[in-house]
C-alpha cells in the first residue's frame, strides 16, 4: 500500500469539481473537499440538489473498512396520513403540503467532517459557494431544461417563480441566477457551525417559513434530526468486494445487479449478451428492491441477507440468455448529483445528494433561500404498503453511492444521478471497465441504456442511446425486449463519474460528458498547490 497518494475529484458540474480539487490541493481531506463541493453544487445545480435535501456518504480510509453516513430526513412528526388520504389517492407534488420530510444533508456534512476530520475551517469550505450564490450562477442547458419542464407544476409558487421563472419566463442558457438569501445562510453556517441548521437561529427561521408554506414540519422536527454512521451493505464478486448503502436506499439493488451478473458474465460473448444479461439482472434486483426496501425500522429482514449467495444464485437461475422477462413495472424518477474524491491520505469518498424531483417541492424559504425537497413522493398512502407514510418514518431513496475494493488491490468510487437509472448506470460503467476492459473514461462515455422511466416520464421500455440502438436493437428485440432509441449522450442516462486509485497511489478519474462536469487530479506536497488536468 502506498504512503503517498495522488488526489482527485469528479463532479457533474465543473465549478463544484474545481472547488473540491482546490481543497484537496490545499491539504484538505476528502470529506472537507466534498463538503465544499456539496455546498457549491447546491448553488450551481439547484434543480438537482440543495441544502433542503438529503445526502448519503461512503467514506473509505486506506486499509480500513468503509463507513456509511445516513443523511436522510424523516417524515414530520405531525404528518397526518388521514388528512392526506382525504385529499386524494396520492400525496401532493408541489408546495408546502408536499414538503413533508426533514432535510438531512447538512447533518451528514457535519458527521462526515467528524469521521474524516482535517484542519480546514468552515469558512474555507462554505464561503466559495456563498460567493457564487451572491454573485450569481450561469444557467446551464440542464438547469434551463428543468425550468421549462417544471413550469406547470411549480409556476404557481410565488417564491419559486421569482427565482426560477423571472417575469413568468423559463430560464435560458447563459442567464444568471442569484440567491443572496442562500449566500447569507452559507455564511451563517460557516460562522455558527453546521448544527445551526437544526438547532439554531437558522432552524427557527426555516421552521417559520415552512409553516407559512403549509408544511407539516416544525421546529421539533429540526431538533430531532441527527445523521447516523452505519455499516454499508457488501457483496463479493470475482472482481472484488463491492459496497453500497443500506436502507432506506436502493443500494441493495445496485449490488444485486452486479453480483447476479458476475455469475452470468462468462455467457456474454457479444455486446447484446452483455446488455441483455445486465437488464435481466436489473429486473431481478428491482423485484426484490420494490418488495423489501423501506425505513430500516420497518424491514422484514436485514437487507444484507438479500445479498447471500443462495439469493444471488436463485436470481441468476431465473435469467435466460435468449429470452427477456416480461416487463414493465413501476419505476421511480429522481434528480441527483454524485461526486467522488480521494485525498493525499488515501481516503476515498463516494457521495450523493438530492432533492428528488427537479426543484423538489418548489418551496423556496424566503429568509434562508433554501429550496425544500420532495422526498415525500417516495411514500404511499396505501395502509398495507411497506412505504406507507407515517410520522417520523424515513422515505425510500433512490440515492446510493458505490465503492469497490478490487481483487488486484485497486480501489474505486463511482456513481451517478438518475433515480431508477442509478443502479443500471453503476452496473454499466463497472462492468464495462472490469469485465469488458474499457478504459475508465470510455466506460462512462460509451452509449448506455435505461430500463424503465426516469426524470418523470411514463416510458417503461428499454431505451438505448442511438449508437447502441443501431448496433443491438434488432438482436434485443428478438430476445423479447421492447426497445426504443434516444439521442446519443442523453442526460436521461444520468451523470456518471468514477475515480480509481491503484496500489502505487496513482489515480484515474473521469466525469460524464452528459453533464456539465469535469474531473481533476492533483498532488498535495508540503503545502504547494498543483492544478489538475481535466480528464
Amino acid at each position: 500500500m502506498s504512503d503517498q497518494y495522488q488526489t482527485a475529484f469528479t463532479a457533474p458540474h465543473h465549478v463544484a469539481a474545481q472547488t473540491g480539487q482546490q481543497i484537496l490541493d490545499a491539504g484538505g481531506t476528502a470529506s472537507e473537499a466534498m463538503v465544499a463541493a456539496a455546498a457549491m453544487i447546491a448553488v450551481q445545480y439547484p434543480h438537482m440538489n440543495g441544502l433542503g435535501g438529503d445526502s448519503f456518504w461512503l467514506i473509505a480510509k486506506a486499509g480500513e473498512l468503509p463507513v456509511a453516513i445516513d443523511g436522510c430526513g424523516a417524515a414530520a412528526q405531525g404528518a397526518n396520513v388521514t388528512a392526506y388520504r382525504a385529499q386524494g389517492e396520492t400525496l401532493p407534488d408541489h408546495g408546502g403540503p408536499a414538503a413533508i420530510t426533514m432535510a438531512g444533508t447538512v447533518s451528514a456534512w457535519q458527521k462526515a467532517l467528524a469521521v474524516n476530520p482535517g484542519r480546514m475551517n468552515l469558512t474555507d469550505l462554505l464561503y466559495p459557494a456563498a460567493a457564487a450564490a451572491e454573485q450569481g450562477i450561469e444557467v446551464t442547458e440542464s438547469l434551463a431544461a428543468a425550468s421549462e419542464k417544471t413550469r406547470d407544476r411549480l409556476g404557481g409558487l410565488a417564491a419559486f417563480a421569482q427565482d426560477f421563472l423571472p417575469g413568468g419566463k423559463t430560464l435560458q442558457p447563459g442567464n444568471k441566477v442569484v440567491n443572496p438569501a442562500l449566500a447569507a445562510t452559507l455564511r451563517t453556517l460557516a460562522e455558527k457551525g453546521l448544527d445551526d441548521f437544526y438547532r439554531g437561529g437558522l432552524a427557527h427561521s426555516m421552521a417559520r417559513d415552512l409553516a407559512a408554506a403549509g408544511s407539516p414540519l416544525t421546529i421539533e422536527d429540526f431538533h430531532a434530526h441527527q445523521a447516523a454512521v452505519t455499516t454499508p451493505l457488501t457483496a463479493g464478486t470475482s472482481k472484488g468486494q463491492l459496497y453500497n448503502f443500506g436502507a432506506p436506499t436502493q443500494g441493495v439493488a445496485s449490488l444485486l445487479i452486479l453480483a447476479i451478473y458476475d455469475r452470468l458474465a462468462a455467457q456474454a460473448t457479444t455486446e447484446t449478451d452483455h446488455i441483455h444479461l445486465l437488464v435481466e439482472a436489473t429486473k431481478q434486483a428491482f423485484l426484490i428492491r420494490d418488495r423489501e426496501v423501506c425505513d430500516e425500522g420497518c424491514l422484514t429482514r436485514p437487507l444484507q441477507s438479500w445479498l447471500d449467495e443462495t439469493v444471488v444464485q436463485q436470481c441468476a437461475a431465473q435469467i435466460s440468455l435468449t429470452q427477456a422477462l416480461p416487463w414493465p413495472h413501476q419505476a421511480r424518477p429522481g434528480d441527483t448529483v454524485w461526486m467522488g474524491a480521494t485525498d493525499q491520505y488515501g481516503t476515498m469518498v463516494s457521495f450523493i445528494q438530492s432533492i428528488y424531483w427537479e426543484f423538489g417541492s418548489g418551496v423556496v424559504l424566503p429568509q434562508s433561500g433554501v429550496l425544500w425537497n420532495i422526498r415525500s413522493q417516495s411514500f404511499s398512502l396505501a395502509d398495507s404498503h411497506h412505504n406507507v407514510l407515517a410520522p417520523g418514518k424515513k422515505p425510500f431513496h433512490t440515492l446510493n453511492p458505490a465503492y469497490a475494493e478490487l481483487s488486484d488491490g485497486r480501489r474505486m468510487v463511482y456513481g451517478t444521478m438518475g433515480g431508477e437509472g442509478q443502479p443500471q448506470t453503476q452496473a454499466c460503467l463497472f462492468s464495462r471497465h472490469h469485465y469488458q476492459n474499457y478504459p475508465l473514461r470510455d466506460a462512462v462515455v460509451a452509449p448506455r441504456w435505461l430500463l424503465g422511466r426516469t426524470w418523470g416520464d411514463d416510458t417503461h421500455n428499454l431505451r438505448l442511446e442511438q449508437a447502441l440502438y443501431d448496433q443491438c436493437a434488432d438482436a434485443l428485440k428478438q430476445r423479447g425486449h421492447n426497445v426504443t432509441p434516444v439521442a446519443n449522450q442523453n442526460e436521461l442516462m444520468g451523470h456518471a463519474g468514477a475515480i480509481v486509485l491503484d496500489t502505487q497511489g496513482k489515480v484515474a478519474a473521469t466525469s460524464d460528458p452528459r453533464s456539465d462536469g469535469t474531473s481533476f487530479t492533483g498532488v498535495c506536497d508540503a503545502g504547494t498547490r498543483f492544478n489538475g488536468e481535466n480528464q
